[in-house]
């Protein structure tokens, strides 16, 4: 089941799915994070504040080390005179006691005590503002996540069915949870720790440059490196994780195809297949995570030993500076210098791993956002005109002129089909298999657009009419009937959801579903299952009679509405058919003598053509096409009838 042409199909919607830019991506998640503006602006003052506060904090340790801790021959390390710690600048690096000499223990004592509480403050207030910026950022996460998900899932809707013919339901599933919920990690965490972490790198690196160049320079120097490893590791991550969305797809995709089908597969006992099947898909991802992961774990310790070298490199620097004089290039260095910057290395570091765990993320959800936005990006082949008009109320007369209609191009399946229905009358279409009596159905209510020719309703193009406008007046009763988890009440109403109960219940009784709906547990109020399920298929397309009964279509289609009852059964439906047709137009792709027999005009399809057409009666006079298919199809039929 899932091999050959699915497994084909899967990979070709796979490998056409084009990768966007970065910037592209990027700018169509600002253009939802467009509304949200204010709430941005304050995460960026309180991202800020928390920033600052990170930054200012390893500044009074030095200032402590400097003013309260140093002894005056320490400080003399610093280039000037004892008790005189100067910056590059010239200025005092004391900010709590400009020029100490000779403190006292007590003193010294009290200047700490005057710092203990800003740093410790600092530190506090850096903790209370990123929480503050969590809970923002994720409140206006969530509600860009939930616009995302309404414009996918209206997206969907508006896609003709040509694009569900080629795509499967469980890789656009995948999209709208899996692909949306990684996008929203990224939104809620890891955005606002890279963006914290990057302003807190360039923070520091202004403040490790504005008090030695020379020292913030060689304390600086493995940051290329740095960058160009962050750079190239999330390159190859983005382009493995867009390979996991894609193999997540999959997974969902025969997942879904597996529950769905699984009479079937148990039936056929198909179940070790499918399994062996799915462990090839499910490898599949495995081994493109493994590669997405072993780029981003190999990032971290990377920068890591990067960070323990910039350490390195200043506390050797800073040390050597210090026993030779104090001086660097002409820029002056105390120990509380030296001290600060090896507190604003350590905190540079901190950011750089995290945002390259944290990159690992955001490369997932930019892979998530390509997939969400090429399928935002597919255009419906069947779409209303500009400026088009509403279909007024259909009285009924259909013509196909000349159509032709095709799924692929150069495969056409109807070739030049003319027919003319007039109100009121019923149009069975009979044929063989794979004849085109479904694309003819198919075409009334635009599911499909022609490729030649046209469909007129009442002389109107259906191509030249608003489609919503024209489906609300057409019914359908298909032989694969669709049923919601829901009551059996809202089922019949799903059609016309103003209707009143009492008008379901007689729509139910026109159809002569009544009578076993009052046996159901609850009786209109019972909850179906799944599609159905406890029903029998007879039961089902009764429902389906009920459900385009109600809505009171002007065109009605009849897709084997009788193919699935038995034989008292299709009586009754008959009966309930013969008052739901009287005066509307109706399209019957018929596989029962009683259908056929009750039409006006008969369609015979063969390889896409009307090969011969007439009432059932004059098609029989002619022994041709429909005589044959008629004695060894509808005869036996016939004489059950009989008997």
């Amino acid at each position: 089941m899932f091999g050959g042409q699915d497994g084909l199909r899967r990979i070709m919607s796979q490998e056409t799915l084009k990768p966007t830019s970065v910037s592209e991506t990027l700018a169509r998640f600002g253009h939802y994070f467009k509304p949200y503006w204010p709430v941005l602006a304050v995460v960026l003052v309180l991202v800020t504040g928390a920033t600052w506060s990170q930054v200012t904090a390893p500044e009074l340790i030095g200032q402590a080390v400097d003013c309260y801790l140093s002894t005056p021959a320490e400080a003399a390390l610093g280039g000037g005179p004892a008790g005189q710690n100067i910056s590059a600048g010239g200025q005092t690096n004391c900010w709590y006691q400009p020029s100490p000499t000779d403190l006292t223990t007590a003193q010294r004592l009290a200047g700490l005590g005057q710092l203990v509480l800003p740093i410790v403050g600092l530190y506090v207030l850096s903790s209370v503002l990123i929480g503050m910026t969590f809970f923002s950022m994720t409140w206006t996460g969530q509600r860009v996540l939930r616009a995302m998900r309404i414009d996918v899932f209206e997206h969907l809707h508006r896609l003709s069915l040509n694009y569900y013919a080629e795509n499967e339901a469980g890789d656009l599933m995948s999209r709208l949870t899996n692909d949306s919920e990684t996008i929203g990690q990224a939104f809620n965490f890891a955005l606002v720790n890279v963006f914290s972490g990057v302003l807190l790198i360039l923070w520091i690196a202004a403040n490790m440059l504005a008090k030695s160049v020379p020292y913030a320079l060689v304390s600086l120097a493995v940051v290329p490196i740095m960058i160009g490893a962050t750079l190239w590791f999330s390159d190859q991550a983005r382009k493995a994780f867009r390979r996991t969305r894609l193999e997540m797809g999959s997974i969902n995709a025969e997942l879904q195809e597996s529950i769905s089908a699984v009479r079937e597969v148990q039936a056929f006992n198909r179940a070790e297949e499918n399994i062996e099947n799915f462990k090839v898909t499910n490898a599949a991802n495995r081994d493109a995570n493994v590669r997405a992961v072993a780029f981003t774990s190999a990032l971290a310790p990377t920068l890591e030993a990067l960070g323990y070298v910039a350490l390195a490199i200043v506390a050797g620097v800073g040390g050597w500076v210090l026993l030779s004089g104090g001086t660097l290039f002409g820029s002056v260095i105390s120990l509380g210098i030296v001290v600060t910057f090896l507190t604003y290395v350590q905190r540079f570091n901190q950011p750089i791993q995290q945002i390259s765990v944290l990159w690992t993320n955001i490369q997932n959800a930019i892979a998530s956002g390509e997939r969400i936005f090429n399928l935002l990006d597919e255009v419906p082949q069947v779409q209303d005109k500009p400026g088009a008009q509403p279909m007024p109320l259909i009285e009924g007369r259909v013509e196909l002129v000349d159509v032709s209609a095709a799924y692929k191009p150069d495969e056409p399946v109807l070739k030049n089909v003319s027919l003319t229905a007039e109100p009121g009358q019923t149009i069975a279409i009979v044929g063989p298999t794979g004849a085109g009596k479904t694309t003819i159905i198919n075409l009334l209510p635009r599911f499909y657009d022609v490729t030649g020719g046209a469909v007129r309703i009442d002389g109107r193009d259906v191509r030249d009419v608003a489609t919503a406008s024209l489906r609300r007046q057409i019914g359908l009763v298909l032989q694969d009937t669709f049923l919601f988890s829901d009551t059996v009440l809202e089922n019949i109403r799903y059609g016309r959801p103003e209707a009143s109960d009492d008008e379901v219940i007689a729509a139910a009784q026109l159809a002569r579903a009544d009578s076993f709906i009052e046996r159901l547990p609850d009786g209109y109020q019972t909850v179906l299952g799944e599609r159905g399920s406890g029903l029998s298929q007879g039961q089902r397309q009764m429902l389906a009679i009920a459900r385009a009964a109600l809505a009171n279509p002007r065109l009605l289609i009849l897709d084997e509405a009788t193919s699935s009852v038995d034989t008292r059964t299709e009586r009754l439906i008959q009966t309930a058919l013969d008052e739901l047709l009287r005066g509307r137009t109706s399209f019957v792709i018929a596989h029962r003598l009683s259908t056929i027999r009750n039409a006006d005009q008969v369609l015979v399809l063969d390889h896409g053509r009307v090969i011969e057409r007439g009432t059932h009666t004059q098609l029989l006079a002619r022994q041709g096409f429909y005589y044959n298919l008629y004695m060894s199809q509808f005869r036996a039929q016939e004489e059950m009838l009989a008997g």
